[in-house]
């Protein structure tokens, strides 16, 4: 069963063989990181702002789709032969960047998009090297993908799923959907930064691909459920899983929300490490992935019963 809220979360409920003790909701945002038009220019060019928390430094010359027809667009930016040497490192603001769709001047633009039409980043999937997979978005894809594996498949009790909006705006869909269902323990699947790049210090790289689902103890929006946190790497282990830990306090997700809402809930993340989070090309490990779900289902028999 399921239902569409006002706010737009998708409410998912999947019947189980054997009714709960605790009502368990798995949730994960159907939202991304993007841009929104707020003027056009006499000469055809697109003013916008972003939408959620964008390095404005991974955004120049990048392409986009702008409105519910996907007007191809590309961000444009001044040439470097055209800046004076003394301000090639002055910081980019995206107030001072356009989106170039082509077009002569302000009728033709409006002939094609409108002020508030929502744009994001053009980039397709693409795997590469060995089981890397890239695409815009995974942030939080990744999650509904693993939500909706489970729903597809058998279940050990009754679970409640949610997608939800606005998380990259203020974790908005996240109150809404557990105000309606009134979980007892809520999971927020998602992705979360992972900074294993060359020239990262080992205590700055938070978590790494290929080590498996990230359980976080605490960010900077959430102080998670310890022993729940415990109980879940523990399962893990004792399943062979390969899991690992958030190793900074830092980012946020849906949980801030879930765990307030109505009476509140114990709340716990568990991530697919990615890297280049919020940017046209985020990446993952398919073993990570893979690894994430095989723990999320344990957790309705583990937590649930």
């Amino acid at each position: 069963e399921y239902e569409v809220t006002p706010l737009g979360d998708v409410i998912a409920f999947k019947k189980g063989a054997k009714h709960p003790i605790n009502r368990v909701m798995f949730d994960a945002h159907m939202d991304e990181v993007g841009f929104i038009i707020t003027y056009i220019t006499e000469e055809g060019f697109l003013r916008f702002a972003t939408v959620g928390g964008i390095d404005n430094r991974v955004i120049q010359g990048k392409p986009v789709v702008v409105g519910k027809n996907k007007v191809y667009g590309i961000i444009s930016s001044k040439p470097i032969h055209l800046i004076d040497r003394d301000h090639r490192d002055d910081p980019i603001k995206a107030a001072d960047l356009s989106i170039d769709i082509g077009c002569r001047n302000r009728e033709e633009a409006e002939g094609l998009v409108s002020v508030g039409d929502r744009v994001s980043f053009d980039s397709p999937f693409v795997r590469f090297g060995d089981g890397f997979l890239k695409s815009k978005a995974l942030d939080d894809r990744a999650g509904c993908a693993m939500l909706l594996a489970m729903i597809r498949e058998e279940l050990p009790c009754d679970c409640c799923f949610s997608f939800t909006v606005q998380e990259e705006v203020g974790c908005f869909g996240g109150k809404t959907a557990a105000y309606t269902l009134r979980p007892d323990i809520a999971i927020a699947v998602e992705t979360t930064t992972a900074g294993d790049l060359a020239g990262v210090p080992e205590e700055k790289k938070v978590c790494r691909l290929g080590n498996g689902p990230v359980v976080s103890f605490m960010d900077r929006g959430t102080i998670y459920t310890y022993d729940l946190y415990k109980r879940v790497r523990a399962l893990a282990d004792a399943h062979n899983i390969p899991n690992q830990t958030k190793e900074a306090v830092c980012g946020g997700n849906e949980s801030r929300s879930l765990m307030t809402a109505a009476g509140g809930s114990e709340v716990l993340a568990i991530s697919i490490p990615s890297r280049y989070l919020h940017s046209p090309a985020c990446v993952a490990d398919e073993k990570d992935i893979e690894n994430t779900l095989e723990l999320l289902r344990l957790l309705p028999e583990a937590l649930a019963l």
